[in-house]
């Protein structure tokens, strides 16, 4: 299923729709309004249409032509771009809440232990390609969510593969970096990472990665992630099902101690 007929953002169309209506009262045509602003009276009618965003540009100068007092430039906090994409949002809502968290990783690094250039990296990867306000959004919010792990009453479990320690994402610098940062992350009390090997023929590994919440009140929430989205599921019998493949990974794993070395012998070549 595909997107081509999905419409803008309603928070676009809403501003758009109010700089029509206060340049209309206020008897300015597009033109004019366009003029003032330097942008094509196309480009502007786009964006009253809702089918481009409107600039804070615009905003302004409408805001300032139109006696809006204020009102127009107020929309200019509805237009950020979201913080995370719609399907993990539900997701770290409950991620902030939960008392313990136990995430498995085939390809990358957790989000929760990533690096500032790691983040960046996989964010301006992204394709369709984001643009450059909502990449530096998208990082920033990576970043605000690391300090759920200062939280020393709330317990952090990872798995991650092999294969994603070795795969540099970035310079190798940057990668030695990354590599610090999972080692710091080992010496935290309420921290336990563990370092699945590539050996070891078939096992859950192969089916993905997966995070799973356990919240105040015990209950317990799963989430998998992939290309076109995410599913957060709380049906007890399918959470079950994550929970004994996470059991599985734990045991294959390598030992804490022994995942510690690991990295640092890694960090080391």
């Amino acid at each position: 299923m595909t997107n081509e007929n999905a419409q803008p953002p309603m928070a676009w169309r809403y501003c758009g729709n109010q700089i029509k209506l206060w340049r209309t009262r206020a008897e300015i045509s597009r033109e004019a309004l366009a003029d003032e602003a330097g942008y094509a009276a196309e480009y502007v009618k786009s964006m009253e249409q809702g089918r481009r965003k409107p600039t804070v540009h615009l905003l302004q100068v409408a805001d300032q032509m139109c006696g809006a007092r204020g009102l127009l430039k107020a929309a200019e906090d509805y237009l950020q771009p979201d913080k995370f994409p719609s399907y993990s949002a539900d997701y770290l809502r409950y991620e902030a809440d939960a008392i313990a968290v136990s995430s498995y990783q085939a390809q990358l690094v957790p989000g929760l232990l990533q690096t500032e250039a790691y983040a960046r990296h996989l964010i301006e990867s992204r394709w369709p390609p984001l643009d450059r306000e909502a990449i530096e959004q998208r990082i920033a919010f990576r970043m605000e969510r690391q300090p759920l792990l200062d939280k020393e009453t709330r317990t952090f479990s990872f798995v991650i593969n092999e294969v994603a320690l070795r795969h540099e994402v970035g310079t190798r610098r940057e990668h030695e970096e990354q590599l610090r940062r999972l080692l710091e992350a080992c010496e935290r009390r309420n921290v336990t990472l563990q370092v699945l090997p590539c050996k070891g023929g078939a096992s859950p590994a192969l089916f993905g990665p997966f995070n799973l919440l356990e919240m105040p009140d015990h209950d317990r929430i799963a989430y998998e992630e992939g290309h076109l989205g995410g599913v957060l599921c709380a049906d007890p019998e399918r959470v079950s099902h994550i929970i004994q493949r996470y059991g599985q990974l734990v045991q294959r794993a390598m030992h804490s101690e022994d995942s510690a070395q690991f990295i640092k012998r890694l960090a080391e070549e």
